[in-house]
């Protein structure tokens, strides 16, 4: 069977250090077990080094490197002058793969949080839409609470691939991104008791684009709900998901694993 492959996590968060540290959870009960990949995923230009410096660290870990759209509020520089540090990151294709960046993420709107700027967010948004177009790396978009324009704005880089992550649109919205090439990522949301409909949506989404992610240290799955969150507790999500779409957590495992590596250009190993 192919190991879990966790497509969204923030290993670098706060949270983590104030439990210790992520060194033991990602040596005992992710690494350790059954997950063979995660994607350690950043939100703006102090965290992203972290990342790849934790990527570095875990034969299993990679890394995205992106500016969130609640981040963008905090940072000094323009969208521009902040995606062109961000590009100095990622630099050329032989420096991605040294420093095993695989994806721009996550990146994207978010209209739920009162004192958001639409236009900055824009911004940001398509400065980082256009690196991905030059660079070729895949998009990790965050869509909250602005589903109408987040499709808009995607649909404008025809040639940029990418994932939705902890999908929360409409299965018609769905069906539609998967026709543009996007793959739908569910986290432990899709455990919640009072998530019929985002399980609907899960079963909607054909076997080739579907994905699965922690984002931990937030959204634990049942039956771990508002603890610390870690990559472990995807076999959690993989039952979820296996039980709406009508198979086995195994086959969920196997083919999200596959779909991530198609979508980040990582070889797949079998564990």
């Amino acid at each position: 069977m192919n190991g879990i492959f966790d497509s969204h996590a923030h290993y670098f968060d706060k949270r983590f250090a104030e439990a210790g540290g992520a060194d033991a959870i990602l040596r005992d009960e992710v690494f350790g077990k059954d997950v063979a990949y995660v994607l350690n995923v950043g939100t703006n230009n102090e965290n992203n080094p972290l990342c790849v410096q934790m990527a570095g660290q875990y034969a299993g870990m990679y890394a995205a490197v992106g500016l969130h759209p609640e981040d963008c509020r905090y940072m000094a520089g323009d969208a521009e002058a902040e995606t062109a540090r961000l590009s100095a990151l990622i630099g050329n294709e032989e420096e991605r793969r040294a420093q095993k960046i695989v994806a721009l993420g996550e990146i994207g709107l978010d209209y739920h949080w009162e004192g958001y700027d639409k236009g900055r967010q824009h911004a940001f948004f398509h400065a980082q839409m256009r690196l991905a177009e030059q660079t070729g790396l895949p998009v990790i978009i965050h869509d909250r609470d602005a589903h109408g324009d987040c499709f808009d704005v995607v649909r404008r880089y025809a040639g940029v691939q990418g994932v939705f992550h902890s999908y929360s649109g409409s299965a018609e919205m769905a069906a539609q991104l998967v026709r543009m090439g996007y793959y739908i990522s569910f986290s432990g949301v899709v455990t919640f008791k009072n998530a019929a409909r985002v399980r609907e949506v899960a079963a909607s989404i054909p076997d080739d684009y579907l994905l699965m992610e922690t984002d931990c240290p937030y959204l634990a799955p049942e039956p771990h709900r508002g603890h610390l969150n870690h990559s472990g507790y995807l076999v959690h999500t993989a039952e979820a998901l296996a039980a709406c779409r009508h198979t086995t957590p195994e086959h969920i495992i196997a083919i999200t694993h596959q779909n991530a590596c198609r979508l980040f250009g990582i070889d797949s190993q079998v564990s």
